[in-house]
């Protein structure tokens, strides 16, 4: 369909094609009585019952014709226009037609009619047709090649044509030179760019091009380049592919230029932007092609700008300010960064304005001036600060703001509320704050929807909302909203269909005592999470049209009713984390409705009931079910994406049918007393499989080595189970796999070096299992460069390290983006109705402990070889894991000195070497970690004083015992004064001097005496032992602690000697 702009752009186009015509007026003559009766005998063709008769109702035999309703004659009374557009004619024109006879005709017009025959073969005999438009007329088949003939023609409109086969494009247009208007959207041309524009250049002058949806193809020509004098070009809803023609820059009348929809890729040329007589730009989806807007011209003409889905970003420039006539710009789903220049503020014509999706920062500028403007939309977007710049009271005319998904901050302008023609607020997921404040009088009150959900608003619930009596749809949640709401206050509100206050400070009063359950707004979708529900509620009860409904968080005891699987419409509901322990009986088939089932974090106990036969999200975790899973439970799961029981009381075997599950994209049986083999289906039915978990149960027999080539696993948790036999060498197909654990089985065999072949693993468990031999993964080393945990421990491995064998670990590397990748944890995200995500958690031993990350951050990078029996050097490649946080090489058999590379590992926060046979003294360097928070070095052969630094000195006695050589603090052996030195040694050992000598001889005589005086006199020896006591105690509090450090040292010496 064409657009206002080009059907205004045609009409005037109509109309100088129509004055044109030296012969044609619009005052006829006198009808002459053949016209007349080739007219009436048109008319008769159709029949009456069936048809409108439109412009044809007061066609008659005593009138004259040319005063009918959409008949215009010469001054002979010839016939010269006949206009019976619009008149939902039904009925048939045969190639006999009368209509065919009518020698004169000039214009013709039946476009938008239901004339339900094929395609008649008489056009050609009007010879004198100038302008003919069968659009959206109901014809159908082919297209006669036959209107070829008609050479005088200037406009030719023949879009939409049904069950049209392949038109010859060159056929239909070879002979109309003259065409200067030409529309064929909707035809099926099925043309390559070549062949196409080929067929269109002799068409010179054609000012008007209008082929939408025809099956076009390939790229634009350079043949078209010869239709300079184009005005309007409209080729969307094709598939043309390659770059857009710098040529149509060059073209010096273009008005509008409308591309999108099909698949150009390449740069777009910045000249396409500078086009001084360019009115409206479409480039919309086309989801690859590049290119940044460098400038606007001074003056230009441009009024509509659609970019929407494509590739196009950089910054706006400041003379977009140039665009004093732009009413609509569509940026929406670009690649868009920077600031939102202010030089918006110049435009005052504007009506629409969309940038969202993009990364535009800064704040939102001033939109004061733009006070046509009904539609604002900036969301998904970084942009901060306030957004009191704007007076928004001045945007009379505003009807929808989202401003959504920023960063945006400070309090909400009551005067935003205030717009008298807003419709729709939406301000969610942002940082606002402070209280909503009182709105009676002062908010639109055409305001139909209010988002304000995720954000840091405060304050008591603002209860003038209830005075918005046209309001559909409202949602407050996770705010630190307030107060007491009855829930009897919305029966005010009779048109709201969505509610949300779920996650706020809020408590419901869902008390109806004597308040009829008909009074209550029909919602479709209530979330009432976190609200201190401590009951269903009862009006609930006759909400027959709920789709969606949210009591999750709440203090709800006892059963779940059966009439929740009563709503016939309930698609979607969340009973999680409350204290449910049972369904009422006799239990109900749970509604074949729903499709979103979440009970997890409950307290159900029992059998599993009968599952949703349509569900695509089960979460039945966090339970005490503990009954075996039904033989027939993946009849059940036919559309499910997700279904866990993790964490209940599950026992016996996993049952086969789950592989009839082909939809299920998360797995989750964890945590149960599951037994026996795990079925060799279930790992042949990874093609759709994400994530896979049947770890901590108490499966056995071995990993089936059945994974396919097509396998999409990105997480499979095994570990804590009974497993043995070898890592199956087709796991190695699993090329998304991120996370794999199967610590803590029986598996055996050597390292599993094929799986160095899946370049995505990120996390790889194999601790406490039966693995042995050296590591020595030859050949490609090339993968594992997004490995960022590394779990060996508790193995028989030996041997030396050779970790560079088994790739470069760029994941240990430097993060140029850290402060994005800190936000970022491995998760499975999936697809459903509602998206959802499978968090990945896994137990790793940090700092002496374990621990379950519940969360697992890419910029959390860990090495744990511990209790194995590697041998040799500490690898070199260690010093340039510089992101490396965590490293535990303890109880192996690793020599030589701790690598001075140490210091150079700025982000380790924990280090575990001991027990090893570690030599030499401890680099100075390590007293430059200054994130370092657990070291042990105990149980080695290290020697010397203890680096001094506030960390090391921070760690325990313990952190450095069993080192026979070791001193200094926190240790209480303290390190000797070294050996003097001289320049000659044999001269020192023959020279004597004396005032050394002097100096030891009064020193030994006066301690002699004191000495004796200390040994045989009593009162002396108590006198000097206090006085000594009180000065030592106060000079150095902690002698008798180094004094008895350096006993412990001297103890050590002489057992390492």
């Amino acid at each position: 369909m064409k657009t206002f702009l080009v059907s205004w752009f045609s009409f005037n186009s109509y109309i100088a094609v129509f004055f044109s015509i030296s012969n044609l007026v619009l005052v006829s003559g006198q009808c002459q009585s053949d016209q007349r009766q080739l007219l009436l005998e048109f008319k008769s063709s159709f029949n009456s019952t069936f048809t409108s008769p439109g412009k044809m109702m007061k066609w008659n035999q005593t009138s004259d014709c040319c005063s009918w309703d959409g008949v215009s004659c010469d001054d002979g009374g010839h016939v010269i226009g006949l206009d019976l557009s619009n008149g939902i004619i039904v009925g048939a024109i045969d190639n006999s037609s009368s209509l065919f006879r009518l020698q004169h005709l000039q214009r013709l017009n039946l476009a938008f009619n239901l004339f339900i025959n094929a395609f008649p073969s008489g056009f050609e005999k009007l010879e004198n047709l100038c302008y003919l438009n069968l659009s959206n007329a109901g014809f159908t088949g082919q297209i006669p090649v036959e209107i070829s003939r008609l050479t005088r023609l200037v406009t030719l409109d023949l879009s939409v044509i049904l069950f049209q086969r392949s038109l010859e494009l060159e056929m239909l247009v070879q002979n109309l030179t003259r065409l200067r208007f030409l529309y064929l959207d909707g035809v099926n041309i099925s043309a390559t760019g070549n062949k196409w524009c080929r067929a269109l250049s002799p068409l010179t002058e054609l000012q008007a091009l209008s082929m939408s949806d025809c099956c076009l193809s390939g790229p634009m020509d350079s043949s078209l380049s010869k239709l300079r004098s184009l005005s309007v070009i409209r080729l969307d809803h094709n598939n043309l592919s390659g770059l857009v023609p710098p040529f149509l820059a060059e073209f010096p009348n273009l008005t509008s230029l409308h591309l999108n929809d099909n698949d150009l890729s390449g740069r777009l040329p910045e000249e396409i932007f500078q086009i001084p007589t360019l009115q409206a730009l479409d480039l919309s989806n086309n989801k690859v092609l590049e290119g940044s807007i460098k400038k606007f011209p001074l003056n230009a003409s441009l009024q509509t700008l659609r970019l929407v889905h494509t590739h196009i970003g950089g910054q706006i420039p400041e003379s977009i300010g140039n665009l004093g006539q732009l009413t609509r710009i569509e940026l929406a789903f670009c690649k868009f960064s920077g600031p939102i220049p202010k030089t918006v503020k110049k435009l005052s014509q504007l009506v629409y304005l969309n940038f969202c999706s993009n990364r535009f920062s800064g704040p939102i500028p001033n939109f004061s001036s733009s006070r046509n403007l009904t539609e604002l939309n900036l969301a998904d977007n970084q942009l901060n600060g306030t957004i009191h710049s704007t007076d928004w009271s001045g945007l009379s005319k505003l009807e929808s703001v989202d401003l959504q998904t920023n960063k945006l901050s400070g309090t909400i302008p009551p005067t935003l509320f205030g717009i008298p023609s807003l419709q729709a607020l939406v301000l969610s997921e942002n940082q606002f704050d402070g209280s909503i404040g009182d709105l009676h009088g002062k908010a639109s009150l055409l305001l139909r929807s209010l988002d304000l959900r995720s954000n840091k608003l405060q304050g008591q619930f603002p209860v003038s909302l209830f005075e918005f009596h046209g309001l559909e749809y409202l949602s407050l949640s996770s705010n630190n909203f307030s107060g007491l709401i009855p829930m009897t206050a919305f029966q005010n509100l009779r048109n709201l269909s969505y509610l949300d206050l779920s996650y706020n400070r809020l408590s419901i009063d869902a008390t109806t005592t004597n308040i009829s359950l008909l009074s209550f707004p029909t919602f479709n979708s209530l979330g009432l999470g976190s609200c201190n529900l401590t009951e269903f509620p009862d009006f609930l009860k006759n909400q027959t049209s709920l789709n969606y409904l949210d009591l999750s968080k709440n203090q709800i005891h006892g059963g779940i009713p059966n009439w929740v699987w009563k709503a016939k419409s309930l698609s979607y509901l969340n009973l999680s984390q409350n204290f449910l322990v049972e369904f009422e009986r006799p239990l109900r088939n749970i509604t074949s409705t729903l499709w979103f089932l979440d009970l997890h974090g409950n307290q159900l106990h029992g059998k599993i009931p009968i599952l949703p036969l349509h569900a695509i999200y089960l979460d039945y975790s966090n339970n005490n079910f503990n009954s075996v899973l039904p033989a027939h439970v993946g009849d059940f799961l036919q559309s499910a994406n997700f279904f866990s029981i993790s964490n209940n009381n599950f026992h016996g075997s996993i049952p086969r049918s789950i592989c009839n599950s082909s939809a299920l994209k998360v797995l989750d049986l964890s945590n149960n007393s599951l037994r026996g083999p795990i079925p060799q289906c279930l790992f042949q039915m990874n093609v759709s499989l994400g994530v896979l978990n049947l770890g901590r149960n108490n499966l056995s027999g071995i990993i089936s080595d059945t994974f396919s080539e097509s396998c999409q696993l990105q997480t499979l948790h095994l570990n804590q189970n009974r497993l043995e036999g070898k890592v199956p060498k087709s796991l190695a197909n699993c090329k998304m796999l991120e996370v794999l654990d199967i610590g803590n089985n029986l598996i055996n065999g050597s390292f599993p070096c094929h799986l160095t072949s899946i370049a995505m693993l990120r996390v790889l468990v194999l601790r406490s299992n039966n693995f042995s031999g050296h590591i020595d993964c030859s050949g490609d080393n090339s993968g594992w460069k997004m490995l960022q945990i590394f779990y060996l421990a508790s193995n028989n491995f030996s041997g030396k390290l050779h970790l560079t064998c088994l790739g470069t670990w760029d994941a240990m590397q430097p993060n140029r983006d850290k402060n994005q990748s800190e936000l970022k944890d491995l998760r499975f995200e999936g697809e459903a109705l509602d998206p959802f995500y499978y968090q990945d958690s896994i137990i790793v031993t940090i700092k002496g402990l374990e621990l379950e990350l519940v969360k697992i951050l890419t910029i959390f990078t860990t090495i744990d070889i511990s209790c194995n029996n590697f041998e040799g050097p500490i690898p070199e490649v260690i010093g340039t894991f510089k992101a490396l946080y965590g490293l535990n090489f303890s109880h192996n058999a690793f020599s030589g000195p701790i690598p001075v590379f140490f210091g150079n590992l700025r982000e380790l926060e924990s280090v575990d070497l001991s027990s090893n046979s570690l030599d030499g003294e401890i680099p100075l360097q390590l007293a430059n970690l200054n994130f370092l928070s657990f070291l042990n070095v105990s149980n080695n052969k290290l020697v010397g004083p203890i680096p001094t630094s506030t960390q090391l000195q921070s760690f325990s006695e313990a952190s450095f015992e069993n080192n026979a050589g070791l001193c200094g603090p926190p240790l209480k052996a303290t390190c000797g004064l070294p050996p003097a030195t001289t320049d000659n040694p044999s001269d020192a050992r023959s020279t004597i001097n004396w005032n050394y000598i002097s100096a030891e001889t009064g020193f030994c005589f006066g301690f002699g005496v004191s000495v004796t005086l200390l040994i045989f006199w009593k009162t002396w020896r108590i006198w000097y032992f206090e006085r000594m006591d009180r000065a030592l105690s106060w000079l150095f509090p902690c002698l008798p602690l180094e004094t008895r450090k350096h006993g412990r040292r001297a103890t050590r010496n002489q057992r390492r000697h």
